[in-house]
């Protein structure tokens, strides 16, 4: 059976047509119907060109080579039948039980809906993808569900061959049918997440018993790869349920690890499955050594700490340098049944801070966005928190070879910058820095600096208080999730500041439902975000920067920018061959992102500060990554 997408928008049901296929899988061709064609059209062809160019076609299609895996950029780093990530370590043992402490909760068992919220852990132990990861390379991807992959030359459309042995937990197997299905249901009615790469898919066809091909309506390279990333879903699992519909009724996924026992908002826990298909494959050797991985979930963070001390759990990520340093002397360290592990990365520092929301009036003008950001004294806020240990985000994809550099731009980035010069905030060319403190808790040169910007942007202070000609008072909420101390904290001193210019800013703390119905419906002057960001950005970055984010609900512009310059940059980006064009694309990105002043930037951390059970173990060679996905707790075991 051949089935391809019909012409209907994505926001309908796909209807399939069926065609028929030849003993390879491939579409025959009738040259009597094709010579018919032709005198249709009212043209003379001789038989033996229309023979030409058929052969010519079947060459095209045969010229590109079904291969293991597939890399962004460059060739791949592991060969045809490698034994084993390398960082995985193959001889692992298996066995043990890995507790994590989350804080929050859950209300659901679907992480693919903008409806409810799910447990992290179903999407990475539950349900896989065509392709997985490895967090060695920057963005090369391997067979899993699929054993080969092939593109054309121009990455204009991905073929996909499942293994024969790919099934789900209940012992079904996976069929080109579900992932024919998964990717349409994921792409018209999954989490926004989803939409934009189906969106530019023109046709899904299957091309063979375990085969199906995606031809593109755009050109995007970065497509064969995400479509690779894509979860493949059961689809007997939802017959007669709305996909939309959040819920707990227990999925059937493909992957080592299967549901056992969960309790909404409390605990869920997964039992890695003896059957499971994939157990063999050298990509997952030395992977998946738990017998069950269990998430506990907590108000807030200060309560999960006290739970790992008292040994309930077993592993804890410490943000805070000043407590790394001076708050681990609880008898468990002492004793050697905790270890502190100091885990190095080399991917982009990302961004996280207090984030504008450009929806509101208030934060359209940039300047006045500069001027918030002015007052922010880093300094005395990293001083009094963190012991002045931690290095301040100074750019998007700082801490990489991707993030902007200092100065005015020059070469290639500049030539991709200039065509929007018109459109381009101050530094974005020019070069752009924070603005640094003197480290005193008063910061009054950069409050002189942000009462200047204000006035520029139409506000001054009158009977001490800052407003607009009309009287208008300048005023915003920051919301917080209610458990989020440390967030409190920095909000706080933050406040007290911007008093001095007479500003009102006042905190709101929520519940986690109300915070992220919030935050995902854009209803907010301001809130902490984290965008954690790749070696390899693509099409995640629409996502996060695109204009359609200003309006449509549940993509990661929580600020609301509209800059076509972004957009364009991510295009480059997406349509780059040679890794040194991606470079100039994604610096020119970071500095459009950076002078767009969205953001109140605070800290990061170069290297990831991870206390863990002194039984638990991971392998000497790290990931380029670090400690990121696909580390903790894919690559660790057990062992007393």
């Amino acid at each position: 059976m051949l089935y391809k997408i019909s012409s209907e928008p994505p926001s309908k049901k796909i209807k399939y047509s069926v065609d028929s296929l030849d003993t390879y899988g491939k579409t025959r061709f009738s040259i009597g119907n094709v010579a018919q064609m032709t005198r249709v059209k009212g043209r003379v062809v001789g038989i033996v060109a229309i023979c030409a160019t058929i052969l010519c076609l079947n060459n095209g299609i045969a010229m590109a080579e079904p291969r293991h895996g597939i890399a962004m950029n460059g060739d791949l780093a592991l060969e045809k039948g490698f034994s084993a990530l390398p960082y995985a370590n193959p001889d692992a043992p298996k066995g043990g039980k890995l507790v994590f402490g989350e804080s929050g909760g859950f209300d659901s068992l679907n992480p693919f809906i903008l409806k409810g919220r799910a447990p992290w852990g179903i999407r990475a132990h539950v349900f896989e993808s065509l392709l997985g990861r490895n967090y060695d390379e920057a963005f090369s991807l391997y067979g899993l569900l699929a054993e080969t992959v092939e593109t054309g030359p121009n990455r204009d459309w991905v073929e996909f061959t499942l293994r024969p042995e790919a099934q789900f937990s209940d012992g079904s197997p996976v069929t080109v049918e579900d992932v024919l299905w998964s990717f349409e249901t994921l792409g018209t009615v999954g989490h926004r997440r989803y939409t934009n790469a189906w969106e530019k898919i023109a046709t899904a066809t299957q091309t063979g018993p375990r085969s199906v091909r995606f031809t593109f309506k755009v050109k995007d390279r970065e497509l064969p790869l995400i479509l690779g990333l894509r979860p493949v879903l059961r689809k007997a699992d939802w017959q007669g349920r709305d996909f939309t519909d959040s819920g707990l009724q227990v999925p059937t996924g493909s992957g080592p690890y299967v549901i056992d026992k969960m309790e909404a908002n409390r605990y869920i826990t997964f039992k890695r499955d003896p059957n499971y298909w994939g157990r063999d494959l050298g990509f997952n050797a030395g992977r998946h050594n738990f017998d069950e991985i269990r998430y506990d979930y907590f108000f807030d963070q200060s309560v999960i700490f006290e739970a790992f001390k008292a040994g309930e759990i077993s592993t804890y990520r410490e943000g805070n340098a000043e407590k790394w340093k001076n708050g681990y002397d609880f008898p468990a360290i002492l004793s050697g049944e905790v270890i502190k592990a100091e885990i190095p990365h080399a991917r982009p520092s990302g961004m996280k801070g207090l984030v504008m929301n450009t929806r509101r009036a208030i934060f359209a003008d940039w300047r006045v966005r500069a001027a918030l950001i002015h007052a922010f004294n880093f300094e005395f806020i990293n001083q009094a928190l963190n012991g002045g240990g931690e290095i301040r985000r100074s750019s998007y994809f700082s801490n990489s070879t991707l993030g902007m550099e200092a100065g005015a731009a020059t070469g290639q980035v500049r030539a991709l910058l200039e065509p929007f010069a018109a459109e381009l905030l101050p530094g974005a060319v020019e070069g752009y820095t924070l603005p640094v403190s003197n480290g005193s808790e008063r910061n009054r040169g950069n409050l002189r600096k942000a009462l200047r910007l204000f006035k520029q942007a139409g506000w001054a202070v009158k009977d001490g208080i800052m407003q607009n000609a009309a009287g208008t008072p300048f005023e915003f909420e920051v919301l917080l999730k209610s458990s989020a101390r440390e967030q409190e904290a920095i909000t706080s001193i933050y406040i007290d500041a911007l008093k001095r210019l007479g500003i009102k800013a006042y905190v709101t703390p929520v519940d986690n439902v109300q915070y992220f119905e919030r935050k995902k419906s854009y209803d907010f002057d301001v809130i902490f975000n984290a965008w954690f960001l790749s070696l390899s950005p693509g099409n995640e970055q629409m996502l996060y920067w695109g204009s359609k984010g200003v309006t449509a609900l549940g993509t990661r512009n929580y600020m609301g920018m509209n800059s076509p310059a972004a957009e364009a940059m991510i295009n480059e980006m997406l349509n780059a061959t040679e890794s040194k064009d991606f470079t100039a694309a994604v610096k020119a990105l970071d500095r459009i992102l950076t002078s767009g002043r969205y953001v109140i930037p605070i800290w990061y951390g170069a290297t990831s500060r991870l206390a863990h059970r002194a039984e638990f173990r991971y392998p000497e060679k790290l990931p380029l990554y670090g400690d990121w996905s696909g580390f903790l707790p894919d690559v660790w075991w057990y062992e007393e």
